[in-house]
C-alpha cells in the first residue's frame, strides 16, 4: 500500500496504561494539586467559556453524556456515562474519554482516557471548592460512600486543604475496609464507622459520594451542625440526591453552573429561583465564600465541562515533558487537500 501517515495525521493519545504512568511519574498528590490549579485558573476566566448543560441521554439504567466547551482558542469535550448497576456486573459505574482541538483549524490535538482522569478531576474540584468554603483549620472529614471516588477525594483534601483525619462509612463494610487499606501509609488517621451519624461526629467537612440512582437521604437534618462544610458529590443527575431538603434550606449553596445544577444537583429539590452562588464568583473574589463561623456551606457538585477542559489542558501540558503517549493515525492528510479520493486510491493494495 502506498501510504504512510504524515505528522498532521497523527494525534497524541493517552491510554489507560499511560495515564497511570503519568500519575505515578508526577505523584498523585502533586497531580491533584496541579490539576486544581488549572481548574482555578479557568474558573478565574469563567466568562470566556462557552457554557451549556451537558447533552444527556437518560435511560432507566443510567445516563450517557457529552460535555463540550471552548475558551475561544481550544475546544474540548468529554464523553461520560453513569450506570450504578455496572458494579454488579464487574464494570465501572463511570467511564469516560475526552478530546481537545484547536479552534482555528478544528484539528484534534489530544485524545485521552478520562475514567481515571475524571476521578482525579472530580476530587481536585471538590478540594478546590473546600479551600474557599470550608472552615479555617478543617482537618477531619467524614467520607460517606467509599466506592471508586473515595480515595481520590481523601487525597485531594489532604493535598489541598490539610485534612488528615478520615471517618469512613459505606453500607458495604468491605468498601470501607478497601478504602482504608488503599490509603494506608499516606499520612491519614482513618476510622471506620458503623453509620452516617457516627461518621459525621467531630467532622469539619462532610463528603457524600454515593452511587445509587435514586432520591436518597444519606444525610438528615439532625446530623449537620453549625459551621460544617458539605461536599455533595453523588447527586449528579435528575432523580438522584443524597441530602434531606431541610439541610439545603439551612445552607449557603455554591454551584458550578446553575442551569445544569438545578436539573441534576441537590437543588433539584428546591424552587427554581432558590438563591445559589456560582463558585467562580467566589474564586475571583467578587463574592464572599464562607462569611460566618457557624455558617453551613454546601458545594452542590455535579461536574461541569470547564473542569474537564482544565483536565485536558493540564494533560496536554504534562505530555510536553513526558513520553507516555501514543500517536494515532486519525486524520486523513492527502498531499493535495482537495484530493482525498486520490489518497484513498493510491493506498489500494497492488495485485501480486
Amino acid at each position: 500500500m502506498g501510504y504512510a501517515p504524515s505528522e498532521l495525521a497523527l494525534v497524541p493519545f493517552v491510554s489507560v496504561e499511560n495515564m497511570m504512568r503519568i500519575v505515578h511519574a508526577t505523584g498523585i498528590e502533586r497531580f491533584l494539586a496541579e490539576l486544581a490549579r488549572y481548574i482555578e485558573e479557568d474558573f478565574r476566566r469563567w466568562e470566556l467559556f462557552d457554557k451549556t448543560p451537558r447533552v444527556a441521554s437518560h435511560s432507566r439504567e443510567g445516563v450517557i453524556e457529552l460535555m463540550p466547551t471552548s475558551d475561544g482558542e481550544a475546544y474540548g469535550f468529554k464523553y461520560v456515562n453513569g450506570h450504578p448497576k455496572n458494579t454488579r456486573e464487574g464494570r465501572q459505574t463511570v467511564t469516560a474519554f475526552g478530546v481537545m482541538a484547536e479552534v482555528d483549524t478544528g484539528y484534534p490535538v489530544l485524545i485521552t482516557e478520562m475514567t481515571i482522569l475524571t476521578a482525579l478531576r472530580t476530587a481536585a474540584m471538590s478540594a478546590l471548592a473546600a479551600r474557599h468554603l470550608a472552615p479555617d483549620g478543617a482537618r477531619t472529614m467524614a467520607l460517606i460512600g467509599n466506592g471508586a471516588q473515595s480515595e481520590f477525594q481523601a487525597l485531594a483534601f489532604k493535598a489541598l486543604v490539610g485534612v488528615d483525619r478520615l471517618r469512613l462509612y459505606d453500607i458495604d463494610r468491605a468498601a470501607s475496609r478497601r478504602c482504608a487499606r488503599n490509603l494506608a501509609g499516606r499520612g491519614l488517621d482513618i476510622t471506620l464507622c458503623g453509620g452516617p451519624q457516627e461518621a459525621v461526629e467531630g467532622a469539619d467537612i462532610i463528603t457524600t459520594v454515593t452511587a445509587d440512582k435514586q432520591y436518597a437521604t444519606i444525610l438528615t437534618d439532625n446530623m449537620v451542625g453549625p459551621g460544617i462544610h458539605i461536599n455533595a458529590v453523588g447527586g449528579d443527575c435528575p432523580g438522584k440526591t443524597e441530602l434531606h431538603r431541610d439541610i439545603l434550606m439551612r445552607s449557603s449553596i455554591f454551584v458550578e453552573y446553575p442551569p445544569q445544577t438545578r436539573v441534576e444537583g441537590e437543588i433539584q429539590q428546591l424552587a427554581a429561583d432558590h438563591p445559589v452562588t456560582e463558585l467562580w464568583r467566589v474564586i475571583t473574589g467578587g463574592t464572599p465564600g464562607r462569611s460566618a463561623r457557624d455558617e453551613i456551606t454546601l458545594f452542590d457538585s455535579v461536574g461541569f465541562a470547564v473542569e474537564d477542559f482544565s483536565a485536558l489542558r493540564y494533560m496536554r501540558a504534562l505530555l510536553s515533558g513526558l513520553p507516555y503517549f501514543d500517536k494515532l493515525d486519525l486524520l486523513a492528510d492527502p498531499d493535495d487537500p482537495r484530493d482525498l479520493f486520490g489518497m484513498l486510491m493510491r493506498a489500494q493494495p497492488q495485485a501480486a
